[in-house]
């Protein structure tokens, strides 16, 4: 097989789905050329004069739309586990007759677990999105007849502006519409939040198609997609479970271990100096970020500090920050909870954003960079700090990027881990598969110690006599193999194979996924 490493020192084929691959040229180093990508040129003189562009039914509209073979069908995933519109496109199209579908969604969860089906059949043919549980796992036994490629938020949104996706129809799963196609998420029995994940799909497909399960007459206010990106309005008994939206990762831990992470991480946050007036952080949706929130507030409330902005993926937790005015807004790129999506249509500072304002590398500036501190999780991480979040140390890709990638670029960056999950380190010698390189982590946290970059002799400066536990890297590592017995072995899999490949946020390529053997 042709390629050669990137700048990362991973091996990177020459071609992904039988397309030239970029290698990854390092941070900031690869320069775009030329011009963004554009819709198609339509005529209002094709649309109803009263705007009224409901269809029947979901085939009717891929009819309409021109579904056929070889097409790339896109989707969201704001419903996360709770998502009931792809499997029936899917579906649908395979009682049309439909092969080789390239599905193109913001994630795939296990609720989507029936679209393997349509794989093993040939209706799918490959995926290209975050794969979550057992579409990953279907992937890295080789199964899937393409290549998987996994993008961030933002760098989904780059490469359909970039024109190195493009989406010939797009369906966007819609909590409420109005008949011309203005649709938001914030009202009507299936409400999740905003729909920042779609905005790009809107703008860019071909043929755009909106399911609703809550009609209402024109307009839709507010409205997060356009109606005049729209062609085709379909209602539906029932798109998602919003309830749904609150899954494994968004629930606050019980464990003391994490519990103690969290507090190393406020305080850090606090005895770093990051913490003051109008500061900014941006918390994953992880246990142990959702209880480092509630640490940092009674540290803000103590020190009577208040911040100007927190970036969302929006909880609870961040809601009562607002709510009890320790922020002015939360601009919110994801909502993962039912109070999340009430702040978001009843209070005007809790601000929906999209992958364009807050991740989108191919852009004048985005939000990412503007955050003084963000806390994210990592499945693995290296001794020159290097991440790793899609892969286990057994090299199976169970779990999606998100916007992990694209938040390595806030002026802090930490990572706040459990030393070890299985009795399986993750503090390791090099990372099952690099998704960030060390150079934007910052800081490591776990309950054995903290580990401060090299690189970052100012917060090695703030930090000095504190009394937080902080040490060397290898030092972490090392008191970790103790307890667990070792370092895990090298995961078993197949160099020749090549079943995923994992841009950075510029659309080179970092790494790429093995086939797992059996």
């Amino acid at each position: 097989m042709k390629g050669k490493n990137n700048a990362a020192g991973r091996w990177i084929p020459a071609k992904i789905n039988g397309k030239p691959a970029i290698p990854f040229q390092g941070v900031g180093k690869y320069k775009p050329a030329g011009q963004k990508t554009s819709s198609p040129i339509v005529s209002c003189a094709d649309f109803p004069k009263d705007g009224n562009k409901v269809v029947p039914s979901l085939r009717k509209a891929l009819e309409r739309a021109g579904l056929r073979d070889g097409m790339t069908i896109s989707t969201h995933h704001h419903f996360r586990n709770g998502d009931k519109v792809a499997n029936q496109i899917f579906d649908t199209a395979a009682k049309m007759g439909i092969k080789n579908l390239r599905w193109f969604p913001s994630a795939s969860f296990p609720c989507h677990e029936s679209i393997i089906k349509h794989m093993d059949s040939g209706v799918v043919h490959y995926i290209e999105a975050s794969l979550n549980g057992p579409m990953g796992e279907y992937c890295s036994r080789g199964r899937m007849k393409g290549q998987g490629v996994l993008r961030s938020h933002g760098c989904r949104y780059r490469s359909i502006q970039d024109g190195e996706v493009h989406i010939d129809i797009a369906v966007i799963a819609a909590p409420t519409a109005d008949p011309f196609g203005n649709a938001n998420g914030l009202t009507g029995k299936s409400a999740c939040g905003l729909l920042g994940f779609a905005l790009a799909d809107s703008q860019y497909a071909d043929k755009v198609i909106v399911v609703t399960d809550n009609l209402i007459p024109f307009p839709c206010i507010p409205w997060q997609i356009q109606g005049n990106y729209v062609d085709y309005v379909v209602t539906m008994a029932d798109i998602g479970d919003p309830t749904q939206i609150v899954s494994g990762t968004t629930r606050i831990t019980r464990s003391p271990a994490r519990l103690l992470i969290a507090e190393y991480t406020a305080r850090f946050i606090k005895e770093a100096g990051i913490m003051k007036d109008g500061f900014s952080f941006q918390a994953g949706a992880g246990g142990t970020a959702l209880a480092f929130v509630l640490y940092l507030k009674e540290f803000m409330k103590e020190a009577n500090v208040k911040a100007r902005f927190v970036r969302g993926g929006s909880t609870k937790y961040l809601v009562e920050l607002l709510e009890e005015r320790l922020t002015d807004y939360i601009l919110d790129g994801q909502t993962f909870d039912l109070d999340g999506v009430r702040s978001m249509r009843e209070n005007p500072h809790h601000m929906n954003t999209s992958p364009f304002t807050s991740y989108n590398y191919h852009g004048k500036g985005n939000f990412a960079s503007m955050v003084d501190a963000v806390i994210l999780g990592a499945t693995e991480i290296d001794v020159n700090y290097n991440a790793n979040v899609v892969t286990h140390s057994d090299g199976m890709l169970l779990h999606g990027m998100g916007g992990w990638q694209d938040c390595l670029f806030s002026n802090c960056t930490i990572l706040a881990v459990p030393s070890f999950r299985d009795r399986i380190p993750v503090i390791v010698e090099s990372v099952t598969t690099l998704c960030g390189p060390g150079e934007l982590i910052d800081v490591v946290i776990t309950e054995k110690g903290i580990a401060i970059n090299p690189r970052r002799k100012d917060l090695l400066k703030a930090l000095k006599g504190s009394t937080l536990p902080i040490k060397p890297i290898e030092e972490i590592k090392k008191e970790i193999e103790r307890i667990c017995g070792g370092a895990p072995s090298p995961p078993k899999v197949d160099k020749e194979h090549v079943v995923a490949a994992i841009q950075w946020v510029d659309g080179t390529i970092i790494d790429v996924v093995y086939k797992v053997q059996e």
